[in-house]
C-alpha cells in the first residue's frame, strides 16, 4: 500500500521549510469583484448579483447562513497537527448538504480558515485556496504557506478549507497509525506470485477499514461535491464571483467548478495541472515519466553542484543504475533508522519521490541517498516519506491517505486487476526504472471499492467562463507540463490562457520565480488576462 502522489504531501514538505504568515483580523464583508481583463480586449464588466450570489435575490437555505468566525485552535491529527496558526487567523464551520442532490437532508460541516485582506479599502474579496493531494487540509497548510501569498493578502481574504472527506471536514477514517506503519512500508512492486497476493491482501484490509469507519460519507467525497461545496462558499462569503487558486489536484477541482458554474467565474489560477484528459493508467504512466525526469534532473545538478562525491554519480543511466541498485537491495535488506524502524524499498521510493517536488528539498535528498549507500542508515530518507505519508514525529497519520484514496476512487469509474497491471508493466519500467513498478501497481489501490466511481475522467469544459489562468512547469514532477496545456484546451477557446514555468519543482507560484509571480499577482490583482502562450523561465 501507498500513497497515490497527486501533490499534497508534497506541499506538507515545503510547508517544513516556509515561517508562517499573519492576517489582519476584521468583520466580514460583501464586495463585488472586477472581472479579468486582456490586454488584447476591453473589460468584460462585473457580473450582477446579490452578496449572496444569487441574481435573483436574497440568499436562502444554506446559502444565507451566517459564519461564526473565531481564533482557530492548532490542527488536529487528521489535519496533520502542530501549533495553532500565529497571528489573527480566524477558522469557522460551514455546513453544507451531504448530498446536494438533497439539498433539505442531512449536512456535513466543513472547516475553513481566513487571513482578512490588510488594505481594507482596496478589498476585492476573498481568493480560496485548495492545495492538491486529494487529501490536504487547507486549514492546516494555508498558514503554514501564507507568507508566499503575502501580495495577494493586500486585497484578498486568504481563505481556504479542508474538503469534504479531509481533515476536520467529516475526515475519511481508514486503518490505526500502527496498521498504517505497516502498509506503508510493506512491498508494493511485487515479483512473484506471492508478493501480489500479499499487496491485494494489504490492499483489501485498507478498503475494508474504509468501508467500516466511514461507508457512509464515501459516496459523497467526490470532487464534484466538493465542486458545489466551494459554490456555497462563494455565497456564504458573500462572493459574487469565485476567486480561486487551486495546486495539483485543486487543478481538477477548479476546472470541475468552471464547468459547473462558468457564469460564476471570477478569477481562476490552475497552478501544476492534473491533466483532464487522461485515465488513472496514462496519468500514473504519465507521473512515473515525470518523476524519472526530475530525477534526472536533480542528477545532472548534483553532479554540476558536487562532482564526485555526488552520490549518483555523473547522473544519467548510471546515475539511474546507484539509484536502482540501492532500491533493490532495500527490498531484500531494509536498512535501520534511529526511530526503530526500518527503510524499505517502499519507504524509500516514497522519500526520493516526495524530495523531488521542490529544489529546496534536493540537497536533502542527496544528503539521504549518501546516508543510505555510504553509512548503511535511512534516517533521512524516512523523514521523506513520513512528510508525503502524513505520518508525525509521534507516530501519527493524518487521513491524507485515506482521504486521497476515497476521493480518488469516487471519482474515477475504473478498476484495475493485477493482471491489468502486469500487462502494463514493462510499459512502465521502460518510462521509469524506479519509478515505473511503484506507480503501476498503485492503479490496483481501487480495486473492491465499495463505491462506484463516477466517470473517466473530470468534465472541465467551461464555454462563457471568464479567462482562467493555467499554469505548467517544465520540470514538474508530479503533474507533467503536457496537463496545463490540456486543460485549456479543454476549458475552451478564450477561456484557458497557459503560462509555462521554465523550471523544476511542484507548484509554480510557489517557486518564487519573479516573472510568474508578477504574471499571477497582475491577474489576480487587477485583472490583467496575459497573452496566451506566456512563458517565464
Amino acid at each position: 500500500m501507498h500513497t497515490v502522489v497527486r501533490g499534497a504531501g508534497a506541499l506538507g514538505l515545503t510547508a517544513l521549510l516556509l515561517t508562517a504568515a499573519t492576517g489582519c483580523q476584521g468583520d466580514s464583508s460583501s464586495a463585488a469583484e472586477p472581472a479579468p481583463t486582456s490586454p488584447a480586449s476591453p473589460a468584460s464588466g462585473t457580473a450582477a448579483g446579490s452578496g449572496g450570489g444569487s441574481a435573483t435575490g436574497s440568499p436562502t437555505g444554506l446559502a444565507a447562513q451566517k459564519l461564526d468566525w473565531h481564533a482557530c485552535a492548532a490542527p488536529s491529527t487528521a489535519q496533520g497537527g502542530g501549533t495553532a496558526p500565529a497571528g489573527d487567523w480566524q477558522c469557522a464551520t460551514l455546513k453544507a448538504p451531504l448530498d446536494h442532490a438533497k439539498p433539505d437532508g442531512r449536512t456535513i460541516d466543513l472547516a475553513l480558515i481566513r487571513s482578512r485582506a490588510r488594505d481594507e479599502q482596496q478589498r476585492i474579496g476573498s481568493l480560496l485556496f485548495n492545495f492538491g493531494g486529494p487529501g490536504a487540509s487547507g486549514v492546516a497548510t494555508l498558514p503554514a504557506l501564507a507568507q508566499t501569498y503575502a501580495s495577494l493578502n493586500s486585497r484578498y481574504d486568504l481563505v481556504s478549507f479542508d474538503p469534504r472527506g479531509v481533515g476536520a471536514s467529516d475526515g475519511v477514517t481508514c486503518l490505526d497509525d500502527q496498521a498504517m506503519d505497516a502498509g506503508v512500508a510493506a512491498d508494493s512492486t511485487p515479483d512473484d506470485p506471492a508478493g501480489v497476493k500479499a499487496l491485494d491482501d494489504s490492499n483489501a484490509r485498507f478498503v475494508s477499514a474504509c468501508e467500516h469507519n466511514s461507508g457512509p460519507v464515501l459516496p459523497y467525497v467526490d470532487t464534484e461535491s466538493a465542486a458545489r461545496d466551494m459554490d456555497l462558499m462563494r455565497q456564504v462569503l458573500g462572493d459574487r464571483k469565485l476567486s480561486y487558486f487551486g495546486i495539483s489536484y485543486g487543478t481538477q477541482l477548479g476546472g470541475v467548478y468552471a464547468h459547473l458554474f462558468p457564469q460564476e467565474v471570477g478569477r481562476l489560477v490552475l497552478d501544476s495541472v492534473i491533466d483532464p484528459t487522461k485515465d488513472p493508467q496514462q496519468s500514473a504512466l504519465g507521473q512515473a515519466q515525470g518523476f524519472q525526469l526530475a530525477l534526472d534532473d536533480f542528477m545532472k545538478a548534483c553532479a554540476g553542484q558536487a562532482g564526485s562525491s555526488c552520490p549518483t554519480g555523473a547522473g544519467g543511466e548510471e546515475g539511474t543504475a546507484k539509484v536502482t541498485a540501492l532500491v533493490r537491495k532495500l527490498q531484500q535488506s531494509p536498512l535501520p533508522t534511529q526511530s526503530g524502524r526500518q527503510l524499505t524499498e517502499n519507504l524509500a521510493v516514497t522519500g526520493i519521490a516526495g524530495a523531488l517536488y521542490s529544489q529546496e528539498t534536493w540537497p536533502v535528498l542527496a544528503a539521504g541517498l549518501t546516508e543510505a549507500m555510504d553509512q548503511g542508515t535511512g534516517n533521512t530518507l524516512l523523514q521523506l516519506a513520513d512528510g508525503l505519508n502524513g505520518r508525525d514525529a509521534q507516530g501519527h497519520y493524518s487521513n491524507l491517505s485515506a482521504a486521497n484514496r476515497a476521493i480518488g476512487c469516487v471519482d474515477a469509474r475504473q478498476r484495475y486487476s493485477d493482471q491489468d497491471v502486469q500487462q502494463q508493466l514493462p510499459q512502465f519500467q521502460a518510462a521509469s526504472p524506479v519509478f515505473g513498478a511503484f506507480t503501476a501497481w498503485g492503479l490496483t489501490g481501487c480495486t473492491g471499492w465499495p463505491v462506484p466511481g463516477k466517470g473517466d475522467h473530470p468534465e472541465v469544459a467551461a464555454p462563457g467562463a471568464a479567462p482562467i489562468l493555467v499554469v505548467g512547469t517544465t520540470g514538474d514532477p508530479a503533474t507533467p507540463v503536457e496537463g496545463a496545456r490540456a486543460m485549456a484546451q479543454q476549458l475552451g477557446a478564450g477561456v484557458g490562457v497557459t503560462v509555462t514555468l521554465q523550471g523544476e519543482g511542484h507548484g509554480g507560484y510557489n517557486t518564487g520565480n519573479p516573472c510568474l509571480k508578477q504574471t499571477v499577482d497582475a491577474y489576480l490583482l487587477d485583472g490583467t488576462v496575459p497573452a496566451d502562450g506566456t512563458t517565464c523561465s
